[in-house]
């Protein structure tokens, strides 16, 4: 038979064990997010929705673990920042939330990136374009590119096999009312573009080099483009850090690139999973 002391330390065990465990920084992220809901609604196009928008920025940050070490007003400034462009993070490519060592404060901090499809939609609001690509050049592929009087541009891509070396990227904008504008950049200049950039030997550029090449190339045709201003200054708002949310976006200084990866889909869409049952939690 039981006494009471072994009743006592039988209950004082099960309230013991059901006690809740603390957080994880996801699920603290993910208490920010829930938070700033009403603001990130605010923030987004008319046609985006705030919990896709907060649920797709959580799985970005689980499926990258380094983002969950930096700090949190910059990790929330950056997603503010996309929300305010209106783009998706993560494997869509619209734009990349990149963890880096800042080496001014010691800190943690991330990094928002534009992506190649990012540049394509901030591309395409203007109203006055068609249509938009980029494509990729290797020195087994047709290409014959001739500027002057009368410019041209032919690709055919080498189909039967490999490809060959990457030798360079253009971009062609069909306009609305008619002509269309050209860009040929070759992977020479393109380097020196990446160099120039504060996150060249991290994130995107190493996970995803053929994207940021196109991007790289559209966003030096756009001084050809009919762009409004608006536009252009929200495409100007790239590779930079919030200090938090209501801060302006500023230059990275003094960085120090970590490591960074892309999820794989599958890793991506567990996260997915894990984050619908976090949100519909709350």
């Amino acid at each position: 038979m039981a006494t009471n002391q072994t009743l006592k330390n039988q209950l004082a065990n099960k309230a013991k064990n059901t006690e809740a465990a603390p957080p994880s920084p996801a699920q603290t992220i993910a208490a920010y997010l829930k938070k700033m809901g009403p603001e990130i609604e605010k923030a987004l196009p008319k046609h985006m929705d705030a919990d896709r928008m907060a649920r797709i920025a959580l799985t970005t940050i689980r499926t990258n673990p380094k983002l969950l070490e930096c700090s949190v007003p910059s990790l929330l400034g950056a997603v503010m920042q996309a929300a305010q462009l209106g783009l998706e993070p993560g494997l869509v490519g619209h734009c990349y939330l990149v963890p880096f060592k800042n080496g001014k404060t010691g800190q943690s901090d991330v990094q928002f990136i534009i992506g190649y499809k990012g540049m394509i939609d901030l591309a395409r609001r203007s109203g006055q374009i068609e249509n938009i690509y980029a494509h990729a050049v290797y020195s087994n592929d047709e290409f014959d590119y001739e500027l002057g009087l009368e410019p041209k541009l032919k690709h055919k891509p080498y189909m039967n096999g490999d490809r060959g070396e990457f030798i360079g990227v253009y971009a062609v904008a069909h306009f609305k009312g008619g002509g269309y504008q050209f860009e040929f950049m070759p992977k020479e200049e393109i380097e020196k573009r990446r160099k120039r950039s504060k996150a060249a030997n991290a994130g995107p550029w190493v996970t995803d080099y053929e994207e940021m090449a196109k991007k790289t190339v559209i966003r030096h045709m756009w001084k050809y483009l009919p762009i409004s201003i608006e536009i252009q200054q929200q495409a100007a708002q790239d590779e930079v850090v919030r200090k938090d949310v209501t801060a302006e976006p500023e230059p990275v200084e003094y960085i120090e690139a970590e490591a960074f990866e892309v999820p794989m889909e599958s890793e991506a869409s567990e996260a997915s999973q894990q984050e619908e049952i976090v949100f519909d939690a709350k």
